[in-house]
């Protein structure tokens, strides 16, 4: 059975009901999804994980150590969620998702 992952990135215009797509290789199927919030990607994480199967996450740099408790939170025990590091992301300002959600 393939691992059927999420990438989940911040975007200030960020429509997860639009701004998605697949890959799927066999091995890994991985869907990347935008959101524009932490409370948009805690939701989608729900969704995703009761509705769409998704047994991992990972977040891009856009998520502080906040957004990526927040997120594993709503992922639950059984997911588990891991991070792509930045101090201050290029894409918001060079700030971290922490100061801006």
């Amino acid at each position: 059975m393939p691992i059927k992952a999420a990438f989940i990135f911040v975007s200030p215009e960020g429509d997860p009901a639009k701004h998605r797509a697949w890959v799927k290789t066999g091995e890994v199927d991985i869907l990347t999804v935008a959101v524009k919030n932490y409370a948009g990607a805690e939701a989608l994480v729900k969704e995703l994980v009761d509705k769409e199967g998704v047994n991992a996450i990972e977040l891009c740099g856009g998520f502080g150590h906040e957004g990526v408790a927040r997120v594993k939170k709503a992922a639950g025990p059984k997911v588990p969620v891991g991070a792509v590091r930045f101090d201050f992301h290029p894409g918001l300002g060079f700030k971290s998702g922490d100061d801006l959600f």
